[in-house]
């Protein structure tokens, strides 16, 4: 059963459990003015700070003006399960493929034109073509060397009494649960259950990536499991000189390895927002992403940093990022476990 065929009320409420699950939240509406008179809708679970930038150059570029409203990836896929076909998006832009998956099945969630999702691996794209990556990123174990001497070979070794108060989670954060759901997937519930509940007795819960690499940096905890473009970000900030914390992959398939994108989906026939989706395939927007936040370019294998493999050469996990969309269930494991 997927988050996609629950009812609105349970898509409220699961917005509100989220509300805090991703660090790209703002809710503030923002309007991208431009030269042209076509314009379109944009909900946006990646956050202001990122996306209005981007946004003035599609801006620029085509003259299309754009409105964007911005909150929680989850918070966004559940208006607009709830208003429906009277949705007043015309595109999703979401921070992980789960939120998309769960827009499945839904009434005017439009399929894509095959030549733009020709342009992305099936990897990263929807097998009903209804929503496809823009850009990707991949789960890391960040830690201390002064305070890790032993690299965990695969995630389950996290559960060891041995890594107690010294591996920090952020399992609120949309991509912490979509590591989840992909464990789920790959590994089984009953797997997966039990991993988490070791992990409830070893973990220091923070709410996002961004505090845990922080803790890390200062020696608060051992290590901690982030998406690879937070490093890059910090060290881009301080100085990779200045960096007291390393990045490692766990063994080739191992769950802990996945590797998610941040898509679009188009919600109405407007031929503006094909032109959205389109656009940020292209190579400004791809340039930004690997740029700006260091996130892989979904086009051409082409690393956002020379010491970070290419995404072809990253070991994750076997998987159809359209059973992302089974977030419900992670949700309830999660706090069955005590961890949400």
């Amino acid at each position: 059963m997927t988050f996609a065929r629950k009812a609105p009320i349970f898509a409220i409420a699961l917005a509100a459990l989220l509300s805090g699950c991703a660090s790209e939240s703002n809710t503030a509406p923002v309007e991208t003015t431009g030269a042209g008179s076509e314009s379109i809708v944009l909900y946006s679970g990646r956050s202001e700070d990122l996306i209005a930038p981007l946004l003035e150059l599609f801006t620029a570029e085509t003259g299309i003006v754009v409105t964007a409203r911005y909150g929680a990836s989850a918070e966004m896929a559940a208006a607009i399960l709830e208003e429906g076909v009277n949705r007043k998006a015309d595109t999703f832009l979401s921070q992980d493929a789960g939120a998309l998956g769960s827009l499945a099945g839904q009434e005017n969630i439009m399929a894509l034109p095959t030549d733009l999702l020709e342009q992305v691996s099936p990897l990263y794209r929807a097998t009903d073509g209804t929503w496809i990556g823009v850009s990707g990123r991949a789960r890391v174990l960040a830690y201390n060397p002064e305070l890790v001497t032993t690299l965990p070979f695969l995630i389950y070794d996290l559960a060891d009494p041995g890594w107690k108060g010294r591996i920090a989670i952020a399992p609120t954060n949309a991509s912490f649960q979509s590591f989840v759901t992909g464990m789920r997937v790959t590994e089984g519930d009953q797997a997966t259950a039990k991993f988490l509940s070791a992990l409830k007795d070893n973990a220091v819960i923070f709410e996002g990536n961004g505090q845990i690499l922080e803790a890390i940096e200062a020696g608060e905890v051992a290590a901690g499991l982030i998406n690879h473009y937070y490093w890059f970000e910090k060290a881009a900030e301080i100085g990779r000189e200045n960096m007291k914390s390393k990045t490692a992959w766990f063994e080739p398939g191992d769950p802990g390895n996945l590797v998610n994108v941040a898509g679009v989906a188009v919600l109405s026939d407007n031929p503006s927002a094909v032109a959205f989706a389109r656009w940020l395939l292209s190579d400004t927007a791809q340039q930004y992403f690997l740029g700006k936040t260091f996130e892989y370019s979904l086009t051409s294998d082409v690393s956002p940093d020379e010491s970070l493999p290419k995404l072809s050469e990253i070991a994750g996990p076997k998987i159809d990022l359209s059973d992302l969309s089974s977030l419900n269930v992670t949700l309830e494991m999660l706090a069955k476990a005590g961890l949400i």
